[in-house]
């Protein structure tokens, strides 16, 4: 359905491709299409979404033990083994398929659950909440922009999790520590 849904956007546009359009390209029912996918936008999303579930399972699970490297840790296995997929299609046809403001908007909803974990996950350690909102701001935003700039630069190319620790490092102006 993914790569039925993907022809269809770079083809006629992401706004002008229906449920219907992509279910009957990929020769599946309506209702299989459901079953799978919440809206046509989480066919881009679904495999990163399942991801960041885990990712924030395992922040909340950090408890008061939460450090930096733990928490970077459980990012990179965000992208770990990250392969070339719908979504890095998006991101690096974003204009081509019509998509500019559909991934400005998803990709702040994911950005707010994962900034929301990394966050609680530095107050349960002891990090006041000013701080441990701009750590989780800056983690999230880092993860994300990660799989933008390796989507964008041709995905395959180099390893998204390289990328994302290039990112990660970017952080070092804010410590992990009170």
């Amino acid at each position: 359905m993914a790569e039925a849904a993907c022809e269809l956007f770079l083809e006629r546009g992401y706004d002008a491709t229906s449920v219907a359009d992509i279910t009957q390209r990929a020769g599946v029912s309506r209702s299989s299409f459901f079953n799978y996918f919440s809206s046509k936008s989480d066919v881009l999303w679904s495999g990163l979404d399942e991801r960041i579930g885990r990712a924030i399972d395992a922040l909340a699970a950090l408890g008061t033990e939460a450090a930096g490297d733990d928490v970077r840790g459980i990012l990179l296995l965000i992208v770990r083994d990250f392969t070339p997929d719908a979504l890095a299609l998006a991101l690096r046809n974003a204009a081509a398929m019509g998509l500019e403001g559909e991934l400005v908007r998803d990709t702040g909803l994911r950005h707010a659950r994962l900034s929301s974990a990394v966050a609680e996950a530095a107050r349960a350690s002891g990090i006041d909440v000013i701080r441990a909102d701009i750590l989780g701001a800056a983690h999230a935003a880092a993860v994300l922009s990660s799989l933008r700039v390796w989507a964008e630069q041709g995905a395959g190319q180099v390893s998204v999790e390289s990328v994302l620790r290039d990112a990660l490092g970017t952080i070092h102006d804010l410590p992990w520590a009170i």
